[in-house]
């Protein structure tokens, strides 16, 4: 009767995971995104920190130094410095991580401004207006990765179960359809949040996500810079036309695989 103990063990991760969305889904909507930073108006930094964190702020400074000419970023991934004049808080940490010398890798620049004192203080404004979610909090992506976790870990204890010898009384077929239960469970509470609440963001609130929408589409059907950097914002990177550009980006990776060789 050990199967019996896997299937509780695994009710218990399906159940403590889906509890703990459902609670991150009705804390969410009991704000409403409409009253929540109704007069507020995203900047550029803003939508990129909403869209995806950090990293993705230090991404747009970069760009957008870049298309000015103060940055020149090669495609060999290195960064080197045209104009030492930071306009904002975001520009000078770039100008800072990349050191008195002028030039260096945009891997380490990268994550380097990713945790400077001006990214850390976007970010706290942003809780404060209720536009994302506080670091550490549990958010719907969270909650979301948790059931996701839950579903694969039933699996696996169900196939231990399976795999058991198992007396000629208990049929095999009997103890998958004990395990399918609070395998529908995981797979029906991520089919719901997905109908209901998608898309979820790891950074921004519903308020936050709303505003970005809203972003996007007064940028839509436009051809300025702003729409350009707009779409690096809320996508990335893979937004960069240009090839040079977007060659330059994509030595972030191998720079990161150098760099954990090195350490082990």
């Amino acid at each position: 009767m050990f199967w019996v103990l896997l299937l509780l063990s695994a009710w218990a991760v399906a159940g403590l995971a889906c509890l703990r969305l459902c609670l991150a889904a009705v804390r969410a909507a009991a704000v409403d995104p409409h009253a929540v930073g109704r007069e507020h108006a995203l900047t550029l930094y803003e939508a990129a920190f909403l869209s995806g964190g950090p990293r993705r702020v230090a991404d747009l400074t970069l760009v957008s130094m870049a298309r000015q000419r103060r940055l020149l970023l090669a495609h060999t991934g290195w960064a080197t410095v045209v104009d030492p004049c930071g306009r904002d808080e975001m520009e000078r940490s770039v100008i800072g991580a990349i050191g008195p010398e002028g030039q260096s890798r945009i891997a380490p620049v990268r994550s380097a401004a990713a945790t400077a004192d001006a990214v850390r203080g976007l970010a706290d404004r942003l809780v404060g207006a209720g536009l994302a979610v506080p670091d550490g909090a549990p958010g719907i992506a969270a909650g979301v990765r948790r059931v996701r976790f839950a579903a694969v870990a039933v699996c696996a204890l169900g196939a231990c179960a399976l795999a058991l010898p198992l007396p000629a009384d208990q049929p095999r077929l009997l103890i998958a359809l004990w395990f399918a239960l609070p395998l529908t469970l995981t797979l029906g509470c991520l089919a719901i949040t997905r109908m209901e609440v998608h898309p979820y963001s790891r950074w921004a609130s519903p308020a936050g996500q709303r505003l970005i929408s809203s972003l996007v589409r007064h940028a839509d059907g436009t051809a300025d810079d702003r729409a350009y950097l707009t779409s690096v914002a809320v996508r990335g990177v893979h937004a960069i036309g240009e090839p040079d550009l977007r060659a330059a980006f994509a030595h972030r990776e191998e720079y990161a695989e150098e760099h954990w060789e090195r350490r082990a």
